[in-house]
C-alpha cells in the first residue's frame, strides 16, 4: 500500500469520526525542535556534563536530587521550562485544530508530554489530560499540603553547560522547601496528581459522549508505553504516526504512517481537503 492510500484511508476514518481522540508522545514535539531524550545518546548531547558525571536520563529525572541537588536538578528542569516556554508549536498543531473544529465532539488530548505545548498552541485546558503532569506547575518536595500552583512566577537562570541553576530555586509557600515540577518523575511517591487527575475524570466524561471516536497517534514510544496503551484500548479505528515503529495489530481499519509527526498531519490534511472535509 501507498502512503497516499494511507493519507486518503486515514482521512475516510476522520470523516465518519463524532470526536477526535489525540494520543501524544514525545514525538510530537520534535518538528517544533524539542528534544526527545530517546536514548541516553540524544539526552548526553543535550547535556554533556551529566555524561562526564555518569548520570543517565533515568537518574536525572527523579526526585531524589531537589532533596541532594536542588542547583542540578533544577539545572535539568529549569532548562527544560525555559526550553517550552520559548518554542513555538509546529503547523500540526493548528490541522489536528481544524480537524477538531469539524467533528460534533470536538476533541480530546491525552499526552505524555510535559512541555504545555497544546496549550500554548490553542486547545482549551479543559480538553487535555496531562498522565505525567506538566513542568508549568510545581509542588512542594515533600508534598506538604499536596498543593499545586502555576510556576509563571519562577524564571530559571542557568548555566547549560553545567547544568546547574544559578539563581535561587523555587519554594514551597507553606513550608518553605524547595519546589519542585509537578511532573511524574522516575521511583516518584510524591508526586501530587490531584490536577491530572481532574484532567483524567474530565476525559473519561467526554468518552461517554462520543460513540464513534477516532485515535491520532503521535509519536508515542514503546520504551514506556502509557500513550501507545491508551490509544490501543479505545473503541474505534487508530491512525499511529510514528517515525520509529508504527507497527499495528489486528483490525484492518487501523493506518499506520511511518513518519513524523508534522509530515503525516500534512498529508492527512491534504487528504481531508480533497475530500472536501473542510
Amino acid at each position: 500500500m501507498t502512503t497516499q492510500y494511507e493519507f486518503i484511508k486515514a482521512a475516510q476514518l476522520i470523516s465518519h469520526a463524532d470526536g477526535l481522540i489525540i494520543a501524544a508522545g514525545a514525538g510530537m514535539g520534535v518538528d517544533s525542535g524539542l528534544p526527545d531524550f530517546r536514548g541516553n545518546a540524544g539526552f548526553w548531547q543535550h547535556y554533556p556534563e551529566l555524561q562526564k558525571s555518569g548520570i543517565d536520563f533515568q537518574d536525572m529525572a527523579s526526585p531524589s536530587h531537589f532533596w541532594s541537588s536542588p542547583s542540578l536538578a533544577w539545572g535539568f528542569y529549569g532548562h527544560r521550562l525555559a526550553m517550552y516556554r520559548q518554542t513555538q508549536p509546529h503547523a500540526g498543531f493548528q490541522i489536528l485544530k481544524r480537524i477538531a473544529s469539524r467533528l460534533p465532539h470536538t476533541a480530546f488530548v491525552y499526552t505524555s508530554n510535559v512541555d504545555g505545548q497544546f496549550q500554548k498552541a490553542g486547545f482549551a485546558e479543559d480538553q487535555i489530560h496531562e498522565c505525567h503532569g506538566s513542568l508549568h506547575y510545581l509542588q512542594c518536595i515533600d508534598a506538604c499540603r499536596r498543593q499545586i500552583w502555576s510556576a509563571q512566577e519562577f524564571t530559571p537562570v542557568v548555566d547549560n553547560d553545567m547544568c546547574q541553576l544559578m539563581n535561587d530555586p523555587p519554594a514551597c509557600p507553606a513550608c518553605g522547601l524547595v519546589a519542585r515540577p509537578n511532573v511524574l518523575m522516575f521511583n516518584d511517591m510524591g508526586w501530587v496528581s490531584r490536577r491530572s487527575d481532574g484532567q483524567r475524570d474530565k476525559l473519561h466524561a467526554w468518552l461517554q459522549k462520543v460513540s464513534s471516536p477516532v485515535v491520532i497517534e503521535l509519536g508515542a514510544g514503546t520504551a514506556i508505553a502509557t500513550v501507545r496503551s491508551f490509544a490501543e484500548r479505545q473503541h474505534g479505528p487508530l491512525i499511529r504516526i510514528n517515525l520509529r515503529d508504527a507497527r499495528l495489530r489486528g483490525s484492518s481499519q487501523h493506518v499506520s504512517l511511518p513518519m513524523g509527526a508534522l509530515q503525516a498531519l500534512e498529508g492527512i490534511h491534504q487528504a481531508l481537503v480533497d475530500l472536501s472535509f473542510f
